[in-house]
Parts: structure tokens; sequence; C-alpha cells
């Protein structure tokens, strides 16, 4: 399956994580969602993230180590869509700038906000509630 996916995120305490090469960010403890793409194998992705113990490559990958995933949302599509969906994130949370946008012109994939405001968005787009074992 090809598309985009939401990781529903939670930080349980205020932290400052380094992150690859964007260095330590400060981080405050609540609610984040991340906004991905696998253009090969996305239930491949989103079981990566989901396990802890791995080699980390993506600014997600710090992120998570911790936090932890609530919810994973998906669409299944042949196209790219995680910037557009990110834009729709960005016009009503707050930004982590740099955070999972090295390979495009967005100024983040990661977006912090409430919970409920956080639902909100997600029931405005096209996209699928997953079930994982957490």
């Amino acid at each position: 399956m090809k598309g985009s996916y939401l990781l529903l995120i939670e930080l349980k305490e205020n932290k400052k994580i380094k992150v690859g090469k964007l260095s330590k960010l400060f981080f405050k403890k609540g609610f984040y969602i991340y906004i991905g793409s696998a253009m090969n194998n996305l239930e491949k992705r989103i079981s990566r993230h989901l396990r802890k113990n791995k080699k980390f490559h993506w600014h997600i990958d710090y992120f998570l180590q911790n936090a932890e995933i609530l919810e994973v949302y998906l669409k299944e599509n042949t196209i790219k869509e995680e910037c557009k969906i990110a834009n729709i994130f960005e016009e009503k949370l707050e930004k982590i700038h740099g955070f999972g946008c090295s390979d495009c012109k967005c100024t983040s994939h990661l977006f912090y906000g409430k919970k409920v405001d956080i639902l909100d968005l997600i029931s405005k787009i096209d996209m699928t509630k997953a079930y994982y074992t957490f």
C-alpha cells in the first residue's frame, strides 16, 4: 500500500530532545501530530515507527524515543500528499520548525496543539483510523 499517514503522539513531560542535525529542541508536554508518507510500503513504515528499537534515520525517530503514539491514521494514494496535509495543520496548530521536512519546502511536518483541536482537524480530512497494537 502507498499513501500518507498521521501519528497522534503524546509527550508526557517537557523535554529537550536531540533531533539529528536539528540539534536539541525543546518540546512542551502535550499532543503532537506528525504527517508522513510512504510510497513503497505504508504498513512497513508505520510498523517501524511503532518499534522502539531501531536505527535512527528520520527526525521522528528521535522524538518517538521520548513520546508515545496514541493513534495512527492512513490514506491510501498513489500521489504524495503529506505536504498538502501538513498545510492544513499549519493553519491551526503550532509548528515545530524544520521538523520532518528536509526533503520538501514545508516549514514542518510535526505540529503541537490541544488534542481536541488535532482530532477536529483529522476529522475534516480523508483519513482512516488504523488499528495497531501499541
